[in-house]
């Protein structure tokens, strides 16, 4: 053979294994753009997962805090209300009992347990949105990593041959710029 046949060889082979190298990149690639994104659905499932957490500790606690205010309004109203000394004893007792459970209230659920809880679930929120935000970082970093492979040379000759086109930024929509209100 002539050696304007082993320099054609030598070229197909060398495009051969570019390709397949290019085409081994690019499913690395893809798939590490797939598990990023994955990690971003992950952080807002457990963000979804939260929420109502939160939401029943708030609802739980201020329902609590109403109980005992309601039974207190309750009792005072059947005092005001009561007739003769036997009638006005039973309704102080229902207050006196009324406000024991309040003060209990005050003194252990709204600095103990319910806030704890309150200000423990309001941390795993405020960790799951950071997560998601590094998470959502590290998908437009993957993106942009795989956008520029499939468009530079010599990839980008056999990219769209192979099935691998641009994949898409995460962007925030319009809405997101708007500030939440969050009413309880």
């Amino acid at each position: 053979m002539n050696k304007s046949v082993w320099i054609i060889i030598a070229i197909v082979g060398a495009l051969l294994v570019s390709a397949m190298f290019s085409y081994n990149t690019l499913v690395g690639m893809n798939e590490n753009v797939i598990g990023k994104w994955s990690q971003i659905e992950n952080q807002l499932q457990r963000r979804g997962d939260l929420i109502p957490n939160l939401v029943n500790t708030v609802k739980g606690y201020a329902a609590h805090e109403q109980q005992a205010i309601q039974a207190v309004a309750d009792a005072r109203a059947k005092l005001a209300g009561a007739q003769g000394p036997a009638g006005k004893a039973a309704a102080d007792g229902e207050l006196n009992s009324a406000l024991s459970r309040l003060l209990m209230v005050a003194e252990n659920y709204p600095n103990l347990k319910a806030d704890a809880n309150f200000r423990a679930l309001m941390d795993e929120l405020s960790g799951t949105e950071n997560r998601i935000a590094v998470a959502r970082k590290d998908y437009n970093d993957a993106v942009q990593v795989y956008n520029v492979k499939i468009r530079s040379l010599p990839t980008s000759l056999f990219a769209g041959m192979m099935g691998f086109g641009p994949k898409e930024y995460f962007t925030a929509e319009e809405s997101a710029k708007q500030v939440p209100q969050v009413n309880f």
